[in-house]
């Protein structure tokens, strides 16, 4: 099974920024060691329990402690930039670390109004110009300009011998359409949207104007050694869900956690269990949905928890 990590570098209990961004270095160490596929950073703005605002910046630290599995953006938020500049930095980073590139898209905001604000100032309007920016981003990356175009003769240098993989990452119908025009991986964001995805999957492989479409499907997932302390962790996300969606910034201790009732939202896909129990779950969205990777997120109160989560799954799925 093809397994790949979007870590959103989470701000532990009693930890510091340094130490969150710290344990993204050490979950990418072992996960290069495990043989998982990619590893891919989210970007977040000024929240109170993720670490990292500039994935470009952390992939180039991980990418100087890994060896072989590739890293990236899941995703660089376009509505915030200029696609030269992205292209820019990304390009330098395919040359850095050849072959080992993914720059991820999404064109979510990525924190509050006022993040936004600050980062963009104009965020909506950048939202309808998201094809266009694409588009134009595409074609710095992919040499694509024509004849005519006032960017023809301007490279985004440096220019790797192997560019940086394309992938654009939604959870609605617009991205999914969107990166089979564009002729782009298409990562789905099943953790995170309220739709099924078979139909996102189907439109995009059948509206891919090339010849290779690729899918990746990313979900949450808690793996433990007991079903016991695998329900506990759950609970916790379950807590947390419910603090966020009534707008609480304070974050639930795991003790904390076990004492508030809190029922699951019925629409949780959570994946929570013993390796037996998580890898029949895996295994049973890769025969409905196709994908060609599944990309595992975990977000728990615990950074031992955390890594021996994705090592269990690694030993037994990638390993095995």
């Amino acid at each position: 099974m093809k397994l790949s990590i979007l870590d959103q570098s989470p701000l532990f209990i009693g930890e510091t920024v340094a130490d969150a961004l710290q344990g993204s270095k050490e979950l990418a160490v072992l996960a290069d060691k495990l043989g998982y596929t990619r590893y891919w950073i989210t970007e977040h703005h000024d929240l109170n329990h993720v670490a990292c605002p500039a994935p470009e910046v952390l992939i180039s630290y991980l990418g100087a402690h890994t060896k072989e599995i590739r890293i990236g953006a899941g995703a660089i938020l376009l509505p915030h930039y200029q696609p030269y500049k992205v292209a820019e930095i990304f390009n330098t980073l395919a040359t850095l670390f050849p072959g080992r590139i993914d720059l991820g898209l999404g064109r979510a905001p990525g924190g509050s109004a006022e993040a936004t604000t600050a980062l963009s100032g104009r965020f909506l309007e950048e939202v309808t110009r998201m094809p266009e920016k694409l588009e134009e981003l595409l074609c710095f990356l992919r040499n694509g300009f024509p004849n005519d175009h006032m960017y023809n003769s301007l490279d985004a240098a440096p220019v790797p011998t192997v560019a940086p993989e394309q992938w654009l990452l939604g959870t609605g119908i617009k991205s999914a359409k969107l990166a089979a025009r564009n002729e782009m991986s298409y990562a789905f964001g099943y953790f995170m949207s309220d739709k099924d995805g078979r139909e996102l999957l189907d439109t995009y492989r059948s509206e891919f104007k090339g010849s290779n479409p690729y899918t990746l499907f990313a979900v949450s997932v808690i793996c433990s050694e007991t079903k016991e302390r695998a329900e506990e962790l759950a609970q916790w996300v379950h807590v947390l869900n419910d603090f966020q969606s009534k707008g609480e910034t304070k974050l639930p201790t795991l003790e904390e956690a076990k004492e508030i009732k809190v029922e699951p939202n019925p629409s949780s896909k959570l994946i929570a269990g013993t390796i037996d129990d998580v890898k029949q779950q895996l295994e049973q969205l890769k025969t409905i949905y196709q994908p060609d990777e599944l990309m595992i997120t975990t977000m728990i109160p615990s950074r031992r928890d955390r890594l021996r989560s994705f090592q269990l799954i690694g030993e037994a799925l990638i390993q095995q």
